[in-house]
């Protein structure tokens, strides 16, 4: 007759239970996978594929009593740094995305607005645009390879423990906000001095051909300069884009 203790179940469970538990929640909140479009279901199926065929390069986890309250701070921990394992990746592309809402507004482009089924708002065109091309960018460069990695190794970095709190306060993700701004600067910076130029120099006209109407032409001349910029930088975005995203996912290795 076959019969098992309780602690041959906490045994067979724990290995797969914490990672299962940290990849759905980093798939929660992954950027391209965490879409409405994208089922629930299948969600937590590529969760129990990624957290089954991670078992052998997981570190050894002590048996946790589910019932008990390490087991559910064990669980709080688990959310904790698989959300913000992908709010961490979301930092990068909001930071895309605001180089295209900077660019944008430079272009005069900015009036026109889209729906963004990541944020449930709305944004405008040119960060709609580099929006989607860096979701693109994304899974053909590997990045969602690069995520699924980091969280395997984040294992070895925050192993289950009792306290969810010792991953935040070494991390500190409330920090990764001003890097919306610098890598979104960096980005449009480029784009935004060479508008700025073409805006100086339809001043100039201005002052010299007086006659001639500048805000019939100065619209035009920006947003035809701002789309050839676009379509200039844009094979260059993957090396600050894959640099963003490497030294993001550096702090769970």
């Amino acid at each position: 007759m076959l019969t098992f203790t309780e602690a041959d179940v906490l045994a067979w469970v724990t290995p797969i239970l914490w990672p299962f538990l940290r990849v759905l929640a980093l798939f929660s909140a992954l950027p391209v996978i965490a879409q409405r479009s994208v089922p629930m279901r299948l969600r937590i199926g590529l969760a129990f594929l990624v957290a089954f065929c991670a078992q052998a390069s997981i570190p050894a986890m002590a048996p946790v009593a589910l019932d008990s309250a390490a087991g559910m701070t064990a669980v709080l921990q688990q959310v904790l740094v698989g959300v913000s394992l992908g709010f961490s990746v979301r930092i990068v592309f909001a930071a895309i995305e605001f180089a295209g809402e900077l660019i944008g507004l430079q272009m005069g482009l900015n009036f026109a607005s889209f729906f963004n089924p990541m944020s449930g708002g709305e944004e405008t065109a040119v960060s709609r645009f580099f929006g989607v091309s860096i979701s693109w960018l994304f899974i053909v460069s590997g990045g969602h390879l690069l995520v699924i990695a980091a969280v395997v190794q984040s294992f070895t970095a925050f192993p289950v423990t009792g306290d969810p709190f010792a991953f935040l306060r070494t991390v500190e993700p409330q920090r990764w906000g001003a890097e919306i701004f610098s890598l979104g600067l960096w980005i449009a910076l480029p784009l935004v001095a060479m508008l700025l130029f073409t805006n100086l120099v339809l001043g100039v006209i201005s002052r010299v051909a007086q006659q001639m109407n500048i805000f019939a032409i100065g619209f035009p001349i920006t947003l035809g300069v701002g789309l050839v910029g676009v379509l200039l930088t844009l094979p260059l975005m993957e090396m600050p884009f894959t640099m963003a995203l490497e030294r993001m996912l550096a702090q769970f290795q």
